[in-house]
């Protein structure tokens, strides 16, 4: 995504998702400084609200300068959907990068349990009304992670391509309203359960 679309989310976030970019190789000095940067965002939005962070606020907790800052991020808004984003290019790519030999398509008993032990930042998330930042990026990335597994997996008959892409970013769309469901009856049922699942509905609809 690119920077002047972060500046907008509400306006950009959905149409640039369903297209997510790999994140770019990034040297390990600068990586850090972004680590550090979103360690201390993390942090201070669990102290009050989003809204009230600034970037000094940022700065001064983590101990940059700000002309550094703005080599990495445009703004605040930047910063949170650069966090965003790395747990979302984490999730939808881990299965294929360790190359996980199973049926899965989506570690969705680590997604689940790492959300429901975060379940802070989502509230405060859907407090600053920015879920819908979440998901419509979660979107884009799932659907591209889906399709990777797909196409790597022995198990799915010869789909032509268009109907494949389809086919991943409808899975997409119920991996993240199954995710919904889960959080709003309060997460009850174990996370391996919801991978189950969530399995199931992907190769029953496969077949």
């Amino acid at each position: 995504m690119s920077r002047n679309a972060r500046s907008n989310p509400q306006q950009h976030a959905g149409r640039e998702a369903t297209q997510p970019k790999r994140r770019r190789m990034i040297d390990g000095r600068a990586q850090r400084t972004r680590d550090r940067l979103g360690i201390a965002f993390v942090a201070l939005i669990h102290e009050k609200p989003i809204e009230s962070v600034t970037v000094q606020n940022v700065l001064d907790r983590a101990s940059v300068g700000r002309s550094t800052f703005y080599l990495h991020f445009r703004d605040k808004n930047d910063l949170l959907l650069s966090q965003l984003e790395k747990f979302l290019e984490m999730m939808s790519t881990t299965l294929s990068v360790r190359k996980e030999v199973s049926h899965r398509v989506v570690p969705v008993a680590e997604m689940f349990a790492h959300i429901e032990n975060q379940r802070d930042l989502y509230r405060i998330l859907a407090d600053a009304g920015r879920l819908n930042d979440f998901y419509d990026l979660a979107q884009g990335y799932f659907s591209r992670g889906i399709e990777d597994r797909l196409r790597e997996s022995k198990r799915v008959p010869k789909i032509p391509y268009r109907e494949l892409a389809a086919r991943a970013s409808a899975l997409a769309g119920s991996l993240l309203s199954l995710l919904r469901w889960w959080l709003d009856r309060g997460a009850k049922e174990p996370p391996g359960e919801m991978d189950e699942l969530f399995h199931r509905m992907v190769w029953n609809g496969l077949q």
